[in-house]
């Protein structure tokens, strides 16, 4: 039964998730998402104690399938500027492939719900910028002979994070046509030497 359950709740926020992506700048009420389901607003409240709450479950998966990959990542590359590629990617990747929930990202599907999703959502860029942060922090340890950093590790961090977050905003506001990862490697090439000090 508890199965079952979980199923339902996953059915609910994967139709909530594709109507973010075929509904862009249209609010998503619980009586058409129940109409979507083909089920009754009380059977969503049954899963769900509100909408928020089914918000909040998107927002979990976001965080769950970020920072766990992120720490693989971590786990599996130790070298600083090659981690900082794979961080990026890994984010515009993840947004490219879920449009809806991208939206969430943004904020756009946020505009009228509670504060407190948009707190969380920037309480998770804030994790990745720290995470970029620490990572060109260690590589003073790391990689004691490699060419310096051209600048401070947080405003380096930012300006790697203000590179994702300005592809992402491309992706919503061209209704999914432009891709976040169009013309990463190139871009990154460009990235890659604004981060290191000229020799």
């Amino acid at each position: 039964m508890a199965t079952q359950k979980r199923n339902r709740r996953e059915e609910i926020l994967q139709c909530l998730a594709a109507m973010l992506e075929t509904s862009p700048g249209q609010r998503i009420t619980t009586a058409r998402l129940a109409a979507e389901l083909g089920v009754s607003e009380a059977a969503l409240y049954r899963h769900f104690p509100s909408k928020a709450r089914m918000f909040e479950g998107l927002i979990e998966f976001i965080e769950d399938t970020l920072l766990t990959r992120i720490n693989r990542i971590l786990d599996e590359e130790k070298d600083t500027l090659l981690r900082c590629q794979a961080i990026l990617h890994l984010l515009l990747g993840f947004t490219e492939r879920n449009p809806g929930i991208t939206r969430i990202l943004t904020g756009d599907a946020l505009l009228g719900e509670q504060l407190r999703l948009r707190n969380r959502i920037a309480l998770l860029f804030e994790k990745l910028e720290a995470q970029l942060k620490q990572v060109l922090r260690e590589r003073r340890i790391r990689e004691q002979d490699a060419t310096p950093l051209s600048s401070d590790e947080g405003l380096l961090a930012n300006l790697l994070l203000s590179y994702a977050e300005g592809k992402i905003g491309q992706f919503v506001r061209s209704d999914f046509t432009r891709k976040p990862t169009d013309a990463f490697q190139q871009q990154w090439q460009v990235l890659q030497l604004s981060l290191l000090a000229p020799e």
